[in-house]
């Protein structure tokens, strides 16, 4: 009976561990996989260029040195080097993004759904933070100077802020070629159709004009 137990214990254990492996990114199966942005193919990624098209300007982006225009009202701008800018790091799992902060700008609080991000300051001062999921919603920050990493986990709402009165500068490394992006205040506030802003007001416990306000905002 004992041994019957221990063989239904290993067996749901490795069905765990399947489905668990099965959650993530597989390895590649080939060399490389170029995305081909004219394929129709819809699938979980990119379909792949024929390995005879393939070349060196695939594999290679032009341009990370020049900096971002950060006269908006963020005064920042983020430089993204992701599957869509660089078709060779499809299925590679990797991608990053220049991020240029004017004095005083910020890259607001927003999420990657699909990667964590390691971030280092090539210049200047960063205040950066991530906060933590319900119910702890602890707020993990620290101020940056150039040479440091920081890392933000996959999920969770994260900024950085230039708290210098000169430029910044920071370089930050993600762990998928396709990150994604959600800026908390453009999703809330900005989301076509908009949200109901009794919905809203509700959830921020303010009143509704201060949320139609914010919403003409975005």
């Amino acid at each position: 009976m004992a041994h019957k137990h221990i063989t239904l214990l290993m067996t749901l254990l490795a069905l765990s561990l399947g489905f668990l492996v099965s959650a993530f990114e597989p390895s590649p199966l080939q060399d490389f996989c170029v995305a081909d942005s004219t394929s129709s193919a819809r699938m979980n990624g990119q379909a792949c260029k024929s390995p005879a098209s393939v070349g060196a300007d695939d594999f290679s982006f032009t341009g990370l040195h020049i900096p971002g225009n950060t006269s908006n009202p963020n005064g920042s701008k983020v430089t993204p080097v992701t599957v869509a800018q660089l078709p060779g790091l499809n299925t590679l799992g990797i991608s990053l993004a220049r991020v240029d902060y004017a004095p005083w700008g910020i890259n607001p609080p927003h999420t990657h759904p699909r990667a964590t991000e390691i971030l280092t300051v090539i210049e200047g001062s960063l205040q950066v933070g991530f906060v933590t999921s319900n119910p702890g919603n602890s707020h993990i920050t620290k101020t940056l100077q150039k040479g440091d990493v920081f890392v933000f986990p996959v999920g969770l709402v994260h900024y950085q802020g230039n708290v210098g009165t000169t430029n910044a500068v920071a370089i930050a490394a993600l762990s998928s070629q396709n990150p994604g992006v959600i800026t908390i205040s453009n999703a809330v506030f900005g989301s076509n159709p908009a949200v109901s802003s009794d919905v809203l007001a509700k959830a921020f416990q303010v009143d509704k004009s201060v949320v139609e306000q914010m919403q003409a905002k975005f």
